[in-house]
């Protein structure tokens, strides 16, 4: 079954992915900051009964999986996945997850609140992403109950997502934009209104390869459905903006910049993460404007090249080691 990163999507010329994240916390548990072990352990069978012992379509697809028995590398390949979040990589002992065979959905039990739903797919699919996160969320809330407030909404343990618990994102590809030094504005345009710009692994990261999280910031004092509706119309502004960008760019200098991060894929034999995810953007800028015609997807390539995703794959590596490695799994896949 494929990935999200490796599939055909709506918009994915320029919307690489579309999440949707749920903070939720049970009643009669302290926030997980405060929790005992076993008060951690208790969470975990809690979690993985109501949605494993379920009589729902879920119970087939998801399994749960403890933390402490992931390797190193595999957890923090999770990461460049985008399947679990740095701090819950960081803090995972006793901590568990429930993951579909796809890797779409997530439920990482123990974050920095009880239970963070997440549903991740390719392109822009934020309506569908949010279906399922929902059905989820009502699943988990008929059969373990929820701490809400009926001023204050869904209580958390950070004050930043009280209310509706809701974290929506859309990852764009903004090369242009970017070269054009359009982001700043933008990013000051769009935190008017309550979003954000965030790198490609979340806050605090920096935005890798023209990768930027467009995300809402608001969770108090709004549905969830207005959040994600002004979420889409800012994202469809951003992908128009993009696509724009188009018609005034020399077309033979950006087929001379894209064949060339091509020909240096094809033919390297050592490439660092960086150089890789720098040639990468600008094939996946010469596939969105029809300018480099390959099956391979660049965004697979990408998230598949990262360090621990080849080590997940390869055993453990020194840093030169990675980069021949790297280089190798690229060309062969270009060929």
């Amino acid at each position: 079954m494929s990935n999200w990163y490796n599939v055909t999507a709506p918009d994915d010329d320029i919307a690489v992915s579309s999440r949707i994240r749920l903070a939720r916390n049970l009643t009669g548990l302290p926030f997980p900051s405060r929790m005992s072990g076993q008060q951690l352990a208790e969470l975990n069978e809690k979690v993985k009964a109501a949605v494993l012992e379920s009589n729902t379509p879920f119970a087939k697809t998801l399994k749960f999986i403890p933390m402490d028995s992931v390797p190193e590398n595999q957890v923090y390949a999770m990461v460049e996945r985008h399947i679990i979040s740095r701090e819950f990589a960081a803090n995972r002992q006793g901590r568990a997850i429930i993951l579909s065979d796809d890797e779409s959905i997530s439920i990482m039990i123990g974050e920095e609140d009880h239970i963070r739903i997440q549903v991740i797919l390719g392109g822009l699919q934020l309506e569908k992403a949010y279906d399922t996160a929902e059905r989820l969320d009502t699943l988990l809330c008929d059969r373990l109950g929820f701490a809400f407030d009926q001023r204050l909404g869904f209580l958390t343990e950070c004050p930043t997502n009280l209310g509706t618990g809701l974290r929506a994102s859309v990852m764009l590809h903004l090369p242009l934009l970017e070269s054009s030094g359009e982001i700043a504005a933008l990013s000051d345009s769009v935190s008017k209104i309550g979003f954000t710009f965030r790198g490609m692994y979340g806050e605090g990261t920096k935005a890798l390869a023209s990768l930027y999280q467009v995300s809402n910031q608001i969770t108090l004092g709004i549905s969830e459905k207005n959040a994600l509706d002004n979420l889409s119309i800012i994202t469809k502004q951003l992908i128009e903006k993009e696509r724009q960008s188009y018609k005034g760019i020399n077309h033979l200098k950006m087929e001379d910049i894209c064949f060339r991060a091509l020909g240096t894929l094809k033919n390297c034999r050592i490439l660092s993460s960086e150089e890789m995810m720098k040639l990468l953007s600008r094939i996946k800028l010469g596939q969105s404007m029809g300018i480099i015609d390959i099956k391979e997807s660049p965004v697979r390539l990408l998230i598949e090249g990262q360090p621990y995703m080849l080590m997940r794959k390869h055993g453990d590596m020194s840093a030169e080691e990675r980069d021949a490695c790297r280089a190798e799994m690229i060309r062969k896949a270009l060929e």
